[in-house]
């Protein structure tokens, strides 16, 4: 390797590895500020959120690598413009392309790994990482009592605490409960309603070590039950009252013990989840989709047939109407004037049968298009296990040709610039894709919008950057606006000839 390449690739990797992770960064605080409220009260533990944070991370590095490479090369050769060493290699009879030439070969490294990673790590990741965020988001708040608050989220019980003292930090007893009501609603028999009150003045809560079930320790108080009898009194009015029996339970210590089943995270079958196009890779989506465009173009044919039954002498045997022909003519008129003819009810049975038509048709037509646009968004997920490789390399011309051009280095100048060009590429990725899935541009074209439009532009760039355009160069743009001045004024004091 000569030594034009190690200082090319040098100055490459330290802003693509440093950007590379902070891409990845900002993208998990966004996951984690978009769903905060899920992860607010759940009591995760680190190795829970840890495996979380781990699978979107992965999630991440196709979207980031674009940037990454964006930024890392156009700061590399804004690094090479700002201290001349482009200027002393152009004089040494090395061209641009040439030094291009390591980076180049690795932007093409990096699209081939983009395109590894989208197709085997990516599926895996997503099937991880949503099934966890799913299992998180049903799990149930842990137990947080507040004040004077009935808390119903234990199944089968209400619990009010008047005062909460919080137990000392590294304490097994569990906080100082003051004045302790519980209401223990039965099973079943709902109707009955409440038959059990504990009433105690203070107590402590604590769960055991494994964390499955949770103990109230209650300190001088009442237990009062009701129990239903199968007798029946009557009462002054003539209704009858059903018996029943009251029993009171005094107590100086008693513990409450109650299952934390219904709490904590519980895994979901992964199974579940991999219908989604996100969870396939090449081969599977490429599978689905025939599978789902066979069914929709059986289901259409089939439309024809199911229809039938709407019409009454369109679809009749053509052997059935040779039997008999029948002219038309006056008669028809003469039939229909006839007294007797129930013309209402022929008006109403034709509206009646145009609207099951309607009806029917609507239905089919929403139908067979959901069908359809299943099918384009597996086809777009196929697509776009390239183009999100393709726009590495795209990204790699762009950000070495606006690097050789404006020629300045640092986060300064070029940060702007690629962010710019990063949010213009992720805005066409994101206007291709809804305009293919609603069908208003084929897939292939609204999966590589982006590329397709991106690409030219690379090229434009590293053409003007071959020679050495001053596109960015602020002289420039005054010059000529003073010529054009120059002319305007020039134009407007030639004399004027009358004819």
């Amino acid at each position: 390797m000569k030594k034009i390449d190690k200082l090319v690739l040098g100055s490459f990797w330290g802003p693509f590895f440093l950007t590379l992770g902070v891409v990845i960064f900002i993208f998990l605080m966004r996951l984690l500020m978009f769903y905060i409220d899920e992860f607010v009260s759940k009591d995760l533990d680190m190795a829970t959120f840890g495996r979380l944070l781990f699978y979107f991370a992965l999630l991440t590095i196709p979207t980031a690598l674009p940037l990454a490479v964006l930024l890392s090369s156009l700061m590399t050769f804004g690094n090479l413009g700002e201290f001349f060493e482009l200027t002393a290699l152009k004089s040494a009879g090395i061209s641009l392309t040439r030094a291009m030439r390591p980076l180049l070969i690795v932007a093409t490294g990096i699209s081939a790994f983009s395109f590894w990673f989208n197709n085997s790590v990516a599926p895996w990741a997503n099937l991880k990482g949503y099934s966890l965020l799913y299992d998180i988001k049903t799990a149930k708040a842990t137990l947080n009592l507040k004040e004077g608050i009935f808390y119903n989220d234990l199944p089968g019980y209400s619990i009010k605490v008047d005062h909460k003292i919080k137990a000392a930090k590294g304490s097994t007893t569990g906080d100082l409960l003051e004045g302790l009501v519980i209401y223990k609603h039965p099973t079943s028999g709902l109707e009955s309603g409440n038959r059990e009150i504990i009433l105690a003045d203070s107590g402590r809560m604590y769960t055991d070590k494994d964390r499955t079930y949770l103990v109230f320790q209650l300190f001088n108080g009442n237990d009062y039950q009701e129990y239903s009898d199968n007798n029946v009194s009557y009462a002054s009015n003539g209704t009858s009252v059903q018996g029943a029996q009251f029993m009171r339970n005094g107590f100086k210590d008693y513990r409450l013990v109650i299952s934390l089943e219904s709490f904590g995270i519980k895994r979901t079958d992964e199974n579940q989840f991999e219908y989604h196009e996100y969870m396939k890779d090449l081969k599977q989506l490429s599978t689905l989709t025939d599978s789902l465009r066979k069914d929709y173009e059986k289901t259409s044919l089939g439309v024809a047939g199911t229809s039938r039954q709407y019409y009454n002498f369109q679809f009749k045997a053509d052997a059935v109407l040779k039997q008999k022909k029948v002219a038309d003519g006056k008669w028809v008129d003469s039939l229909l004037r006839k007294q007797g003819v129930p013309r209402p009810d022929m008006a109403q049975a034709a509206l009646s049968q145009a609207q099951n038509i309607l009806s029917y048709s609507t239905s089919n037509v929403t139908y067979l298009t959901e069908k359809e646009k299943n099918v384009w968004r597996y086809q777009l997920e196929s697509h776009h296990k390239f183009t999100q490789a393709v726009s590495v390399f795209v990204m790699f011309l762009i950000g070495a040709s606006m690097g050789a051009i404006i020629k300045k280095g640092g986060f300064g100048l070029p940060v702007l610039i690629a962010i710019v060009f990063f949010i213009f590429l992720y805005v066409l990725t994101i206007a291709g894709d809804k305009y293919a899935k609603d069908g208003l541009l084929l897939v292939p074209i609204g999966a590589w919008l982006a590329n397709i439009v991106l690409f030219p532009i690379g090229l434009m760039l590293m053409q003007r950057a071959r020679h050495d355009s001053r596109l960015f160069d602020k002289d420039v743009y005054v010059i000529a606006w003073e010529r054009l001045k120059k002319k305007w004024l020039a134009f407007g004091k030639q004399p004027t000839t009358n004819s």
